[in-house]
């Protein structure tokens, strides 16, 4: 390296409260300091990458993760997303089962709900607890041991014969299967640059999305026809098979570049069969609750709640009601109602189209108002507009729709409303969740676990009062309740963040 890379590296401030800032993503040096790169450094980069406009700046080794071959990054990010799309797919695989759960347990079906929401708060909760380990250790290790604990329990739901000890159970599991649903942003800014970043950011949050109606439409067949506690049975395999897949294949993307020089890529045993202490800073106690002080920052705070908000009806509240609301009005069986999900899980792949690539698209074209030729990041929030519009449309029809349809005479117009919802949230999900993450890329890790904590402690809640909602003021007139909340907390913050959001970004040097 030469003196002036060395010193880019070498300056950054190391506090044991840093856990993101650290040169962990990248070199970070300014576009008029490519000039300072050796020629060996320059043309190093020109034959891995066809250009010297990366942004951050790759150090000049094949161990960097920015540096890997396409292949490598896209079947790392593959097995990352999956196992975040596993975390709230193990939540709702029993959505359809609720009626038998109850009729083999002696609870009513909201007690079976409860199964669900509790899955949904732990996995709010759990990753402050998996975060500092994973900057510490590393993301890999994290991940094979969340695998591991998830099979177990899953294994142990199966075999359960009490509701006390089954409510046991899925809390333990959602435990260990949460961290790849808060981290996998970090593992986003560690392996992709800027200008790709929401296309691949989009993978992970629209499989973190999918698995909630995704998992209760193939499960809804499984409960049916083999019975309810196949369901956890199944689960336990797929983890087992990604287990495998994450051994042979996941390798360690979080990178210490003050601690590497240029040089080969480690060697197999390094990068697979070892597992060790990557960042040697001490771990503190604070460090546990550390993400919640992204609350200060209303570049993060605000996209978290209004995400949050949106997530809360155009998500949960269609999917964790449908059993309920649809299993009174048609009678349906877990099969059935295992189909209605169907729509959403189409409508959350639509959105993902305008929230994922057209949103690098966007900002590729948008206007040069910042140093360095590119927008600023408020310009993507334009596209949030469409999710929150289609996520209010969405969410309207289903309510209003399933209220008007007759008794025990099905149509598909709820469904159509729950996929337009589905396709906003998602939009809204990729559109903020990148916004956050543009603004401070060097906290990716907090951003995503703040994120995800606020999300789920939202979801859980809802599904306690949903109920006495739509029983005094009516399941269409819930409607109305909620466009009133998601227009407050959602489009009218992002309105606010749009106009001032320039001004109230800062360097986020304040730490816990």
């Amino acid at each position: 390296m030469s003196d002036p890379e060395k010193s880019a590296v070498e300056n950054v401030p190391l506090n044991n409260e840093d856990l993101e800032h650290a040169a962990t993503h990248g070199t970070y040096l300014a576009k008029d300091e490519i000039v300072n790169l050796s020629e060996e450094h320059r043309q190093y980069l020109l034959q891995m990458h066809g250009t010297l406009e990366l942004d951050p700046v790759p150090l000049m080794t094949d161990a960097d993760p920015y540096n890997w071959p396409s292949w490598k990054k896209i079947i790392n990010l593959m097995l990352v997303a999956f196992h975040a799309c596993m975390s709230t797919f193990t939540a709702a695989a029993i959505i359809p089962a609720y009626e038998a759960i109850s009729e083999d347990l002696g609870i009513s079906i909201q007690q079976a709900s409860y199964l669900t929401s509790l899955q949904i708060a732990i996995i709010g909760g759990a990753p402050l607890f998996w975060r500092p380990l994973s900057t510490r250790y590393g993301r890999r290790p994290i991940f094979i041991i969340s695998l591991m604990g998830s099979l177990v329990f899953n294994i142990a739901c199966a075999k359960t014969t009490s509701y006390a000890s089954m409510a046991a159970c899925r809390a333990f599991t959602s435990f260990f299967i949460s961290p790849a649903s808060a981290i996998g942003s970090a593992v986003v800014v560690e392996t992709f640059f800027k200008n790709e970043r929401a296309k691949y950011m989009g993978v992970w949050t629209v499989m973190v999305t999918l698995g909630v109606p995704l998992a209760p439409f193939i499960f809804g067949f499984v409960a049916y026809h083999i019975g309810y506690r196949w369901i956890y049975w199944i689960l336990a395999m797929i983890n087992g098979v990604q287990l495998l897949l994450y051994i042979s294949l996941g390798p360690e993307t979080r990178f210490i570049r003050h601690l590497h020089v240029s040089g080969p890529l480690p060697s197999f045993k390094d990068s697979y069969l070892k597992f060790r202490r990557i960042d040697p800073t001490p771990i503190t106690a604070l460090e546990f609750i550390s993400p919640l002080r992204m609350a200060k920052y209303p570049c993060v705070m605000i996209p978290a709640l209004s995400y949050a908000v949106i997530f809360l009806f155009s998500s949960v509240l269609i999917t964790v009601e449908i059993p309920q609301l649809f299993g009174e009005k048609f009678h349906f069986n877990s099969q059935q109602l295992g189909l209605q999900f169907l729509g959403i899980i189409i409508g959350s792949i639509i959105g993902e189209q305008i929230g994922g690539h057209m949103s690098d698209l966007w900002m590729r074209r948008g206007p040069k108002k910042v140093v360095g030729g590119k927008p600023a990041p408020e310009f993507r929030l334009w596209l949030s507009y469409i999710g929150y519009l289609l996520a209010i449309c969405g969410t309207v029809v289903f309510l209003v729709r399933i209220q008007q349809a007759p008794e025990g005479q099905w149509n598909v117009t709820p469904v159509i409303g729950g996929g337009i919802a589905a396709a906003g949230n998602q939009v809204v999900t990729t559109v903020l969740i990148t916004y956050a993450v543009d603004c401070y890329h060097e906290e990716a890790g907090s951003i995503g676990v703040f994120i995800t904590f606020v999300r789920q402690i939202l979801g859980f809640i809802g599904p306690f009062w949903f109920p006495q909602m739509f029983e005094n003021v009516g399941i269409a007139n819930s409607a109305g309740v909620a466009v009133a909340i998601m227009v407050g907390a959602s489009v009218i913050p992002t309105l606010f963040l749009q106009w001032k959001g320039n001004s109230l970004r800062r360097d986020m040097t304040a730490r816990v």
